[in-house]
């Protein structure tokens, strides 16, 4: 059953060690722990990549969404496993299946729908879709690893 939650940008810092200019998830619509997450990105002109891509017709990189959807996985599975505060990261291993289906710009509220597809020790599938107003605008299958930080 999924748990309408609304984790304010305070929440979502606690469980995500990203920062300014890479945090890519302001607001957790609701969860499902263990099954799957509704994250939510505003997307602004005011961010960093729109300066390059592409000047006078801005439009969000695919890579960038995909950090969104991955953003919104490292959450479901910190929560999941009770993890925040831990300092136990979310590293990405590999993306499949990635498409764009239509450009995300300046002033939309980009939908990130993730859901587990395979769960083993240490490492999780994933699959996620990164939609505006119902419309999906870009998915991918996705794995990654719950680890210890690298050593200095």
């Amino acid at each position: 059953m999924s748990e309408q939650v609304d984790y304010d940008i305070h929440r979502v810092l606690k469980a995500l060690p990203h920062r300014y200019p890479m945090l890519l998830v302001d607001r957790v619509r609701s969860i499902e722990l263990g099954e799957r997450i509704h994250a939510v990105k505003g997307v602004t002109m005011n961010e960093e990549f729109f300066q390059g891509h592409f000047p006078g017709a801005p439009i969000m990189p695919g890579v960038m969404q995909i950090e969104a959807m991955a953003q919104a996985a490292a959450i479901l599975g910190i929560e999941t496993l009770e993890l925040a505060g831990t300092g136990k990261l979310v590293f990405f291993m590999g993306i499949e299946g990635a498409k764009f289906r239509k450009p995300v710009t300046p002033g939309c509220l980009l939908d990130l729908e993730v859901e587990f597809t395979q769960k083993r020790s240490r490492v999780y599938k994933f699959a996620g879709k990164a939609s505006v107003e119902g419309t999906v605008h870009s998915e991918a299958e996705f794995t990654a690893m719950i680890a210890d930080p690298p050593a200095n």
